[in-house]
């Protein structure tokens, strides 16, 4: 909820401001030009933040998987940004935000026509959302990178990427932060649907892409002995897992904060929200799978610290501190179970995406009808959760959104994997995997011979 500033805080901001910047010309300096002026680059500067996470999921990806395909993974991490972008521009900013047409998506704004540079609407100038919005469209594809690691095509993941941020993630973001789409409308009792900086929207989008990507491609050659018992295929650089990690960390004071829209109070809280949710799942992560194994699995715990970002994305702005805790902590248990749970079911997912942004992104969400905590400061968000007096309305609206979100993902990505699996797109052959792919799409290896193991 925006604050008006003072005269005093006026004045001082003037000189930063100007008194008549292009923007906002005007003879007079306001309150609300200062205000809107911060809003824009506020945006601006956590849609910077949220663009550096590019680097962060591709250090991650790439130590935990084998050296060998190292240059693959950073050439996919280029491409969702570019592809990304360019698809987003083109058509998934039209679907996301553009007119509505019958509640399922919109119908102008493609290629941003009619949107010019000196626009402003009375809170955003010109391109301010597309910048912030293009940059969560490349994370929602990057996802499922991990997950389809050291065995795809990079020409199908080409055709992937561009279908994910031009159509399929644009009618999610439609259907809830365009404010008229289908889970914008949902509503149980006096409870709506609610996701903040995108729990669901975002990092479950893309798990359940990478779930699809991860069974259409099926297991890496080695994964599994022949009695279908995983075995471990160790990463090659846990120092880039652990860089990557707060890398991804720091992005995500963006990601959260800069999803209040808006230079004001909120924004702190969804910084400290964010930061202690993700230090209790590193934490019980950490705990989880040393008490199983005997030993401090530096990734795992890593995991854990994501889980709790993505966790705490869709309440940031809700809980308290104790409800984001919670969240995380709880975040942390659930996604080593669930990476054991889902190896078990012979989907091979090398860096623990599904888990990670797919199911504690459902957690995250569902957190929200337990922990909100609704006070004066916060008009317009959820009501109290469960746990702070609140009815289970919201705990059914945030259930229903997730698994709307679920069926369109699941059905649009399967049928798009189904498609390149039959082109011959989709998986490398065998012995292109076992030479690695940085060879054999690449032209050369990622690094020197002597580490290519």
């Amino acid at each position: 909820m925006k604050r008006k500033l003072g005269t005093a805080a006026v004045a001082s901001l003037a000189v930063v401001v100007g008194t008549a910047t292009p923007a906002f010309a005007q003879d007079e300096l306001t309150a609300e030009a200062v205000q809107a002026t911060l809003d824009n680059i506020w945006v601006f500067i956590a849609g910077i933040l949220v663009f550096l996470m590019q680097a962060g999921f591709g250090l991650v990806e790439a130590g935990l998987t084998r050296a060998k395909n190292v240059a693959n993974i950073m050439a996919k991490n280029l491409a969702d940004m570019s592809v990304g972008a360019l698809a987003f521009w083109a058509i998934g900013y039209g679907i996301a935000f553009g007119g509505d047409s019958g509640s399922l998506f919109g119908t102008d704004l493609f290629f941003l026509d009619g949107i010019g540079a000196g626009d402003f609407d009375g809170l955003y100038s010109g391109y301010t959302p597309f910048f912030f919005q293009v940059v969560f469209a490349a994370t929602a594809v990057t996802i499922a990178s991990g997950a389809m690691a050291e065995r795809t095509k990079i020409g199908g993941y080409l055709i992937f990427a561009a279908v994910m941020t031009a159509v399929i993630y644009p009618v999610v973001v439609h259907s809830f932060w365009s404010g008229e789409g289908l889970l914008a409308d949902l509503k149980i009792g006096d409870a709506k649907f609610t996701d903040f900086a995108g729990s669901t929207i975002v990092h479950s989008a893309g798990g359940w892409a990478a779930l699809m990507g991860a069974y259409f491609l099926g297991p890496r050659i080695g994964k599994y002995d022949e009695n279908g018992n995983p075995r471990a295929i160790p990463g090659h650089n846990i120092a880039f897992v652990v860089v990557g990690v707060f890398i991804l960390w720091f992005g995500w004071f963006g990601f959260n904060p800069g999803s209040e829209l808006a230079a004001d109070n909120v924004v702190v809280r969804a910084a400290v929200t964010t930061l202690l949710s993700a230090a209790a799942g590193g934490i019980t992560a950490g705990a989880v799978i040393w008490r199983k194994t005997g030993g401090l699995d530096v990734g795992m715990t890593g995991n854990g610290v994501l889980a709790g970002l993505v966790a705490i994305t869709a309440g940031t702005a809700a809980m308290t501190t104790v409800g984001a805790v919670l969240t995380g902590a709880a975040a942390g248990v659930i996604v080593v179970f669930s990476v054991l749970f889902i190896d078990r079911l012979r989907i091979d997912d090398p860096v623990g995406a599904v888990s990670v942004h797919g199911i504690c992104g459902v957690w995250g969400t569902l957190a929200v009808g337990l922990f909100a905590k609704y006070d004066d400061a916060f008009l317009g968000r959820p009501d109290a959760g469960l746990f702070y007096g609140g009815n289970i309305d919201q705990l059914i609206a945030q259930a229903i959104g997730v698994v709307l979100v679920a069926a369109w993902v699941l059905a649009t990505t399967g049928a798009l994997f189904y498609v390149l699996k039959r082109a011959n797109l989709l998986r490398v052959p065998a012995e292109w995997e076992i030479a690695g792919l940085d060879v054999s799409e690449h032209g050369g290896p990622g690094y020197g011979l002597e580490a290519r193991v």
